[in-house]
């Protein structure tokens, strides 16, 4: 008897080669929906992941380097947004450098009307407006007593002072020859000296307020003109003045 051979069963189900498409359709899919739930950040869910993570995982373990989401909202703000804040901020380091450098004509007219032009020098930096009082005008040599012929024009400085709120760093500067007495050891001591004499006699005698003052002794460590002539040396023997910008603190004053 002849045996029937059995038609070959068929497969069932999809062929093998659409399941592999169907999952790659699938991966591009979920792909395309990450990229747009990215592309629209929330970020007050994303500030609260964020914590959440660094509470969990970084807590013994802190990062050197804190999380910054400035550049995050920077990048999710509208360009008219960020065209406003521009403006704003050009509009407000306008406003900034109108009031000093108003600030450095009265003070000029001040010193022109009082006939102090010659004695004590104004000028403009990134600071502020800076007054430049030459050694001879208060001290002896070596010394950081205030002399009596100096009363005058610190007394018109002083109320200069009180007519505005801004910080006040007074600098004391030495030429660099060495300087060594039983009250002195170096220029370093005699040029906080001075700068504190001055600030005491403006503080003493005009009321004003001790907490807006700063005291830097610089030695010769920042003259303006070389040391290399009597002449020369004469200029960086001095007391700077320095009516700082309102957008400086006080951190920054003692850093410069």
């Amino acid at each position: 008897m002849k045996l029937r051979k059995r038609p070959p069963e068929q497969k069932r189900g999809a062929p093998g080669w659409m399941v592999t498409f169907s999952d790659l359709v699938t991966l591009i899919l979920v792909f395309f929906i990450l990229l747009f739930s990215m592309s629209q950040i929330d970020m007050m869910k994303f500030k609260a992941v964020t914590e959440s993570l660094r509470e969990q995982f970084f807590d013994f373990y802190p990062t050197v380097v804190p999380l910054d989401y400035s550049s995050v909202i920077e990048n999710d703000m509208p360009a008219k947004d960020k065209n406003l804040e521009f403006g704003s901020q050009q509009q407000e380091q306008s406003a900034e450098e109108e009031s000093m450098q108003n600030l450095l004509n009265e003070v000029q007219g001040f010193l022109s009307k009082n006939g102090m032009d010659d004695v004590i020098v104004a000028n403009r930096t990134e600071r502020g407006v800076v007054l430049v009082l030459e050694e001879k005008v208060l001290f002896d040599p070596g010394e950081a007593t205030i002399l009596g012929d100096a009363y005058g024009f610190l007394d018109k400085v002083g109320e200069l002072l009180k007519s505005m709120p801004n910080l006040v760093k007074v600098e004391g500067h030495t030429d660099d020859r060495p300087m060594n007495s039983f009250r002195y050891p170096s220029n370093w001591e005699l040029s906080a000296a001075r700068a504190s004499s001055v600030i005491k006699y403006l503080i003493e005698n005009h009321g004003l307020d001790s907490r807006r003052f700063i005291a830097v002794g610089y030695s010769d460590t920042r003259p303006l003109v070389s040391n290399d002539s009597p002449e020369n040396r004469k200029k960086n023997r001095r007391v700077e003045i320095v009516i700082s910008d309102p957008k400086y603190s006080k951190d920054d004053l003692t850093s410069n």
